[in-house]
């Protein structure tokens, strides 16, 4: 699905659903300024929609479903590592931004957003469901909907025993609770379903055994010391 969905205008878009978990508004809301290159996080701040209470015909044409407003809820602020696969695809797509922004001077609106037309106009909330089928019947996999790709995220990372807390908070939600009902009952969807994710998945996903016998290792590490001191008569 991940490959072929390179050949689509919505290949982020689907990084950022199955790889991230991330909610279909908040995709389209993502810019450049909110990845921490450093530590490859990402900072949802955002989601793209519609301005409660406000009017049609106060908006430009064609940017009444696609302002920026607040997330859902104060725990859908959060902060959520890269996979290295996510951050050079990112990386690629900047290039890509930075081109049509030399290419088209006058036309180009520099909003920043990572999911964006060739012109720099974000995406509309249903913008990738002229696209999605397509992928998901060359590869073979079941006609899901796109909500499934976040809960595939969150059903494989429940699968891999990551702490339900911790998967609660990467989701957006405010208690683990939340995750366990929504999402603990569909493990068998992977292997039933989408058996290449899961194999993916795990190569991207942080390995917590390999990580703690690498910890442990370096605490066995001895470093003999004596000769970065001074002598001592």
């Amino acid at each position: 699905m991940m490959e072929k969905s390179k050949d689509t205008p919505i290949h982020m878009q689907v990084l950022f659903g199955v790889l991230m978990g991330l909610r279909r508004s908040e995709i389209n809301g993502v810019k450049y300024s909110d990845i921490d290159y450093i530590n490859r996080t990402l900072n949802v701040n955002r989601q793209l929609g519609r301005i409660h209470n406000a009017k049609k015909e106060d908006f430009a044409p064609k940017t009444f479903t696609k302002q920026e407003v607040g997330l859902k809820t104060k725990f859908s602020y959060r902060e959520i590592p890269i996979p290295d696969y996510v951050f050079e695809e990112i990386l690629k797509e900047r290039q890509v931004y930075e081109a049509n922004r030399n290419r088209r001077k006058r036309e180009f609106q520099d909003l920043d957003y990572i999911c964006r037309s060739d012109y720099g106009r974000p995406r509309s909330k249903g913008f990738h469901c002229k696209y999605y089928k397509q992928p998901l019947a060359e590869s073979g996999l079941p006609d899901i909907r796109w909500y499934d790709l976040r809960s595939t995220y969150c059903t494989l990372l429940l699968k891999e025993e990551f702490n339900p807390k911790a998967v609660s908070k990467l989701m957006g939600y405010a208690k683990e609770l939340i995750t366990m009902d929504v999402y603990a009952d569909n493990r068998e969807i992977i292997a039933d379903g989408v058996p290449e994710i899961e194999a993916y998945m795990e190569m991207v996903l942080p390995n917590m055994e390999e990580n703690e016998r690498f910890k442990n290792g370096l605490l066995e590490i001895v470093v003999d010391a004596t000769e970065f001191l001074p002598d001592i008569a």
